[in-house]
């Protein structure tokens, strides 16, 4: 069993890698989707990600209770969440507390290390520091997810530019 955490910037072929991750695996794929249609924006990007993923993969909507929809995936699936940017966010504006978010991160974490998956989700503090509270708490938890996935994955790989660079490969 092996976790690869994909991290990078927007648009920097996160999503493409984890679709490739998968393809390559040969295993039934449970896709699990953390966006939640706020506008119509956000709708139409959630139709095209949805008419790109193939008709028989899992697809499992989850936009905040991650653990439930991996525990959902078949327990052979190559699992595929993305991505745990939305995820922070979505459990920030339903109220949990940071700590909370936390602890439900080491459950994931928990959760995954038992199974075949990539992680996604979007590096935040590479750029300034935001100019507002609810910003700088929201850069500073997803900064501590993305640690906390970071040390459980046996591989990870920052993405810029659409190139892949390793972080750390599985032994």
């Amino acid at each position: 069993m092996a976790m690869t955490f994909v991290l990078g910037g927007a648009r920097s072929g996160k999503s493409d890698l984890a679709v490739r991750l998968a393809f390559e695996s040969g295993m039934p794929v449970a896709f699990i989707a953390t966006a939640s249609a706020g506008d119509e924006e956000m709708s139409v990007r959630i139709r095209r990600h949805r008419e790109g993923r193939p008709a028989g993969w899992t697809v499992i909507e989850a936009p905040l209770d991650l653990l439930d929809a991996i525990q959902q995936a078949g327990k052979r699936d190559f699992v595929i969440v993305d991505c745990l940017t939305l995820w922070v966010s979505n459990l920030m504006g339903a109220g949990r507390s940071l700590d909370r978010i936390s602890l439900l991160a080491a459950e994931v974490t928990d959760e995954l290390a038992s199974r075949d998956a990539v992680v996604v989700s979007n590096e935040v503090g590479m750029g300034i520091v935001p100019g507002n509270e609810l910003a700088r708490s929201f850069r500073d938890v997803l900064g501590n997810v993305n640690a906390a996935f970071a040390r459980c994955a046996d591989r990870a790989v920052f993405m810029v530019a659409g190139l892949a660079v390793e972080m750390r490969q599985p032994t």
